[in-house]
């Protein structure tokens, strides 16, 4: 009874540590938001600061696993951060496409690719969350691509600036991230669906009297 008592006790305190706002990972998730604001003004606004941006989403993109390793290795899991998390790294890959885009740096239907995967995912996460279906958690795969545009994307930028005397070289590495980023995006994209046909499954058997 004890011991019966005990695990009872230890998810209770699991479920209220769960539903924190305020931990070291969810202020890195939205510092790396708020970041988002000062990239657009460091390319647009103060285009002499080309390099500036370019080093500024390249830092963010290295630096994307931060929040999830902080909240496994101090403890800080939140619901918050679950949301918080992948929303960031959506906003951030999202915004920097369409800005490189817009800036000319990278092709056309590499931002393509990009936009309509994460228009796609964001769509269907929405409409699960509708239909009151638990959420999905982020996979490997989408994480790892994630990372790799988040590389590829700077490198871009950079690859645009031909002031720069490695710009050459920065396109070329690039394109070296940028293909298997966004393989691993589409895959994760795929692996989504059985897990949402599991989830809506799941839901249909909770819902039935």
């Amino acid at each position: 009874m004890q011991e019966a008592g005990h695990e009872v006790g230890e998810e209770a305190v699991a479920s209220v540590g769960e539903d924190r706002v305020v931990t070291i990972p969810n202020v890195v998730s939205l510092g790396r938001l708020l970041c988002v604001a000062v990239f657009l003004v460091l390319l647009f606004r103060h285009p002499v600061h080309r390099l500036a941006a370019t080093y500024l989403l390249g830092v963010l993109g290295a630096t994307d696993w931060v929040d999830g390793y902080a909240a496994r290795h101090l403890h800080q899991v939140s619901n918050l951060g679950k949301v918080l998390d992948p929303v960031a790294d959506r906003v951030l890959l999202g915004v920097a496409v369409v800005a490189i885009l817009l800036d000319g740096a990278v092709p056309g239907w590499v931002a393509g690719l990009a936009i309509v995967r994460e228009a796609v995912v964001a769509a269907a996460a929405v409409a699960l969350a509708t239909l009151g279906v638990r959420r999905i958690d982020v996979q490997w795969a989408g994480k790892a691509g994630t990372f790799a545009l988040m590389f590829a994307f700077p490198f871009f930028l950079a690859g645009h600036a031909p002031d720069l005397s490695w710009h050459h070289a920065a396109r070329l590495v690039g394109w070296g991230f940028v293909v298997p980023g966004l393989l691993f995006r589409w895959y994760a994209a795929v692996t989504y669906v059985p897990l949402a046909r599991g989830a809506l499954l799941e839901r249909r058997v909770e819902s039935t009297p």
